[in-house]
């Protein structure tokens, strides 16, 4: 749908410089602008670049100029583009109904707004909140419960028991509610012990693909409100994340452990078991936290330590050798002052 430049002002609190009738179609990187598009820059050369696009007008902060291209002036250009791209690119709406193929248990409760879609199977007791959509091959086992505006990719998994809120989105091949890795040793062999607890997702998460939440071994496992979290990420029985925290790729969190809001946990990073993390704690890319952390800290490495203490220790590794150099300097220098002395 087009807009004037001066209507995605309005919408963004922004101000216009230039003429604000020019018409919009599109959003796009500077470097594949074509007119009628939108474009954004953040820096000095990002500007550059985007002014001599063939974008028709461009999101800026700040003291920008231009005497070719509409500006738009807003507070932050990337909060502004994450509010403009759903109006140029809205989500597909898909239309209520259920595929000839999908297997409904006549006990579950599903609101005549939702859509599921191929080979979707829908176990006993299920209840499907307005507008749900469930895309295909998605198995939603006994007596979950699905808020309003979820979506399911294909091939997703709830397990029972399974409480999912309002404005989830799960993303491909994603497992949600499967046994809690629980064992015990005895008499020579690992016997298991019953996960017997439930998964909650409270409302604005979303999931990456192919990612695995454990159930609650009696308890539930929470992932708290807003929490975004990456693709192939491990998430144990009875951990509890709190709201808004952001968990990158490939990240495991070890069993009962709990996150305050606004965590980050970047990238292969692995949380031991048991363990607290404070809220607005960052932990950095490939890291081992063995401990607990408190509010706001940032640490780093294998074991993961604050990071000021942990970048000392690599700058130094880093001089190590220049130090040994120096040091078989010196052994040499020692050793021929021991043979003058005889």
């Amino acid at each position: 749908m087009p807009y004037t430049a001066a209507e995605l002002a309005q919408r963004l609190g922004g101000e216009i410089t230039g003429d604000g009738s020019v018409i919009l179609t599109g959003f796009a990187a500077a470097a594949t602008a074509r007119p009628g598009d939108l474009t954004f820059a953040e820096s000095e050369s990002y500007f550059a670049a985007a002014e001599q696009s063939a974008a028709s007008a461009i999101l800026v902060s700040g003291d920008f100029s231009s005497a070719s291209k509409v500006l738009l002036k807003v507070p932050n250009p990337r909060v502004a583009m994450a509010k403009v791209l759903p109006l140029f690119f809205p989500p597909d709406q898909e239309p209520s109904g259920i595929h000839p193929t999908a297997v409904i248990a006549d006990s579950a409760q599903i609101d005549p707004s939702v859509h599921i879609g191929p080979y979707c199977v829908v176990g006993e007791d299920v209840r499907l909140g307005a507008r749900c959509v469930l895309l295909g091959g998605n198995h939603v086992r006994k007596q979950c419960v699905l808020g309003e505006d979820v979506v399911l990719h294909p091939n997703v998994v709830l397990y029972p028991g399974t409480q999912v809120g309002h404005r989830v989105i799960i993303h491909a091949g994603t497992v949600i509610g499967s046994d809690g890795y629980g064992y015990v040793f005895d008499e020579g062999r690992h016997r298991k012990v019953l996960q017997l607890g439930t998964v909650t997702i409270q409302d604005d998460v979303e999931i990456g693909a192919n990612a695995a939440i454990d159930r609650g071994a009696l308890g539930p496992t929470v992932i708290g409100q807003g929490t975004k979290i990456d693709n192939l990420v491990h998430v144990a029985h009875n951990v509890s994340f709190g709201r808004h925290n952001l968990v990158m790729g490939q990240c495991g969190f070890g069993g009962s452990t709990e996150l305050g809001d606004y965590c980050v946990i970047a990238s292969q990073s692995g949380i031991a078991d048991h363990l607290k993390l404070g809220p607005q704690v960052t932990v950095g890319a490939k890291s081992g936290v063995m401990r607990d952390i408190p509010p706001g800290g940032t640490v780093l490495g294998i074991p993961a330590q604050p990071d000021k203490q942990m970048k000392r220790q690599w700058i130094a590794v880093q001089q190590l050798p220049d130090l040994i150099k120096r040091v078989r300097e010196a052994e040499r220098e020692l050793r021929e002052i021991q043979a003058k002395l005889g």
